[in-house]
Formats: structure tokens, C-alpha cells, sequence
């Protein structure tokens, strides 16, 4: 006898690519996803195998369409650039995200971030942070020598390992690039774009303008030796 339950192969089994949860509960919290996210693109943009993503469910075991979870942002380090639906683990060489970054927003509960730590320290991540910004408050955990992600006592002024970014707080978190440049955000990005694009006007203005005066004076150099070239003839 058989039974109406039927064994899905894993080839049958659908993985959602959205979890029905939107992306941030107010602007705070997308503002920050965004501005880690995309500077971390902007980072290893040179680099084909790094893999970066904002709000991605990842899904660890083959088979399970249950367990998964959406970090803020990953980081999956030997990964290819490319687009994805969500991120299978089995179809990544098995490859776990190493770095994950979650931001918090009022409606995150105690309970439910624990849960998060848990999956993290479950599945292989080596480097997790956390920050709230309505309380200006940063996490972070790093995987040790036993295998558990282990939370970082001295986080103002951390370097990832992974990431060689640095983590500073003032009135808010400060990250910074390998070079020391900080994160910017997409307003100060379009500002540096604008300031950039009105100096290469002024630049093109001037070039115009020594261009004109060459003509000038090349036109004056020329009708000075028509007229005393014909005086001496």
C-alpha cells in the first residue's frame, strides 16, 4: 500500500526566493543595508570570485527548503560574481558565506537574533556583525580554534580578518576601507560624482579657452608676418 506522501527527490524540491519579510521596517535600517552592501561591491568590485549580496535567502542543505535565512548583506569569498534567485550552498561548491552583516530595527527580537546566531555558528559563517543604529550599538562574533563563533570583546577599532575593513563608532558606525577611506553613502557618492563632473567641466572650459588663446596669438603671429614680410619686399 502507498501513501498520498510522496518523497520529493531534491531535483522537485522548490526554494523560494523571498521570504515574504520586506527588506528593512523604516528607512534607517535601508539605509545602512545599502550603504554596507554596496560599498562591499564597490570593494571587491576587481575581484571576480567574491560574491556579494543584500537580503538573499541562503539555503544550506540540499533538500530542505525550510531552513534558511536572508543576512542584510554576505560576503561568499571564492564564489563567482553573478545573479542569483537565492543562494544554494550545494550549487557553491558547498561554499558558506563567510561574512554576514545584520541590521536591527525595532521590530528584531531578542529571541529571534539568538536564533540568527545560531544558524550563523550552525552553517559555517566566520565573521558575523550586528549593528543598531537606533542605539548606536555594535556585535560582532568571530569563528575561533574550537569551531563557535565566539563573540568580539574589543570591536571599536576591529579589522575583519576577511574583509580588512575597520569598525569605528562615534555618533554612529564608521567603516572603513583597506585604504582608510570611509564608507559613503549613495547621497555622497552622487556629490563626489557631481563635484567630479563639474571640475572636468571647468577642466574642459580652461583647455577650451588655452586652445582659443593659441589661435589668437598664432592668427597675430601670422598677420605680423604677412604685413612685415611685405614691408621687406
Amino acid at each position: 500500500m502507498t501513501t498520498q506522501q510522496q518523497i520529493l527527490t531534491s531535483s522537485e524540491v522548490f526554494y523560494p526566493e523571498s521570504d515574504g519579510k520586506p527588506m528593512a521596517d523604516n528607512t534607517k535600517q535601508f539605509n545602512w543595508i545599502v550603504v554596507i552592501e554596496q560599498n562591499l561591491e564597490w570593494l571587491f568590485a576587481e575581484d571576480p570570485n567574491v560574491f556579494v549580496a543584500g537580503d538573499l535567502l541562503w539555503y544550506p542543505i540540499e533538500g530542505n527548503n525550510i531552513l534558511c535565512t536572508a543576512p542584510d548583506a554576505l560576503v561568499a569569498f571564492g564564489r563567482p560574481k553573478g545573479d542569483r534567485g537565492s543562494y544554494q550552498q550545494w550549487k557553491e561548491n558547498n561554499v558558506p558565506p563567510q561574512v554576514v552583516f545584520e541590521i536591527l530595527s525595532p521590530s528584531n527580537t531578542r529571541r529571534e537574533m539568538e536564533r540568527k546566531l545560531l544558524f550563523y555558528n550552525s552553517h559555517g559563517v566566520e565573521e558575523y556583525y550586528q549593528y543598531d543604529p537606533d542605539r548606536n550599538q555594535l556585535r560582532g562574533w568571530l569563528r575561533s580554534e574550537d569551531g563557535f563563533l565566539d563573540a568580539i570583546e574589543a570591536i571599536e577599532g576591529w579589522v575583519s580578518p576577511r574583509l580588512k575593513i575597520r569598525f569605528e563608532l562615534a555618533e554612529e558606525l564608521q567603516l572603513y576601507r583597506p585604504d582608510g577611506d570611509p564608507f559613503f553613502s549613495f547621497a555622497q557618492l552622487n556629490q563626489m560624482f557631481e563635484q567630479e563632473r563639474q571640475r572636468a567641466e571647468q577642466e574642459r572650459q580652461r583647455a577650451e579657452q588655452a586652445e582659443q588663446q593659441k589661435q589668437e596669438i598664432a592668427l597675430l603671429l601670422q598677420q605680423y608676418r604677412d604685413r612685415f614680410g611685405e614691408l621687406g619686399q
